[in-house]
């Protein structure tokens, strides 16, 4: 019977709390009084939690929010003044106060993440990749310059058009080994220009 009376003061059940002075209870909780600092979480708890939930909606959020509002409540309590209002009502406005700045803290957290998102860019840098491309493909025209006219043709048919060796002899008006060989020097030069290693 005793553990179900506590376990309903907790909970908030109406007709089972003791009538217990809150503003005397927040007074002594001004003075570091813990005991009268767990009759208030006891009297005031499942207010503030239900108060937080229902303006956060996430229950795990909302017991961080109640914990939060009861932190405050310990360190703050030489705030009230009963003169000025009634401790539930002080309680209860820290508490939607701090529901509320959760949820636009929440909301701007998500807004930034959202505004910000990189996820789906590229994995890479894209003007650096566009520039390195841009850069080989002016040394491969500079290198290709640098080849005998035959050599270049070939290449120019077998890598650029996708002629092959036969292909290329046919075009070229030439023997298959000469345009091998042709391509195979040219290859090389191209190789030792763009300073590849082989």
């Amino acid at each position: 019977m005793a553990q179900t009376h506590a376990a309903n003061r907790h909970l908030g059940v109406a007709g089972t709390r003791d009538t217990v002075d809150l503003s005397e209870l927040l007074i002594q909780v001004a003075r570091g009084d813990e005991s009268s600092f767990a009759k208030l979480y006891d009297a005031l708890g499942p207010a503030v939690y239900g108060l937080a939930r229902r303006v956060i909606r996430d229950p795990a959020r909302a017991e961080e929010v109640a914990q939060e509002v009861f932190l405050q409540v310990w360190q703050t309590a030489a705030r009230f003044d009963p003169e000025r209002g009634r401790a539930k009502s002080w309680v209860m406005t820290l508490a939607h106060r701090r529901a509320v700045d959760a949820v636009r803290h929440d909301q701007a957290a998500t807004d930034r993440d959202r505004a910000y998102d990189w996820s789906s860019g590229p994995d890479y840098d894209e003007v650096n990749e566009t520039v390195t491309i841009r850069l080989e493909h002016e040394q491969v025209r500079r290198c290709m310059e640098g080849l005998t006219e035959l050599q270049r043709e070939a290449i120019n048919l077998a890598y650029y058009q996708g002629y092959t060796y036969t292909q290329c002899a046919e075009v070229l008006d030439a023997n298959t080994s000469t345009i091998k060989t042709r391509m195979r020097d040219g290859l090389v030069r191209l190789r030792d220009c763009m300073g590849v290693a082989s």
